[in-house]
């Protein structure tokens, strides 16, 4: 244990470095971005997105123009 002294003497006090429990933090929030990445490709692969012709899309637009009742 005594010549580990000699490199704890070189050691800067105003250096701050985040250490072990800096590196896990970092590596749990890029697992969990990229769990959450690839559960989102995994929805977005379900979505059904079809637009409407040009011709019904006119009418669309048409009937969304038109106060509602109710």
């Amino acid at each position: 244990m005594t010549h580990l002294v000699p490199l704890a003497k070189e050691v800067d006090d105003d250096k701050v470095t985040p250490g072990v429990l800096g590196f896990i933090v970092f590596a749990v929030m890029a697992l969990a971005v990229w769990g959450l990445m690839k559960s989102m490709s995994k929805h977005m692969r379900k979505v059904d997105f079809k637009e409407p012709a040009e011709a019904s899309a006119g009418e669309a637009r048409a009937s969304e123009a038109e106060p509602r009742k109710g």
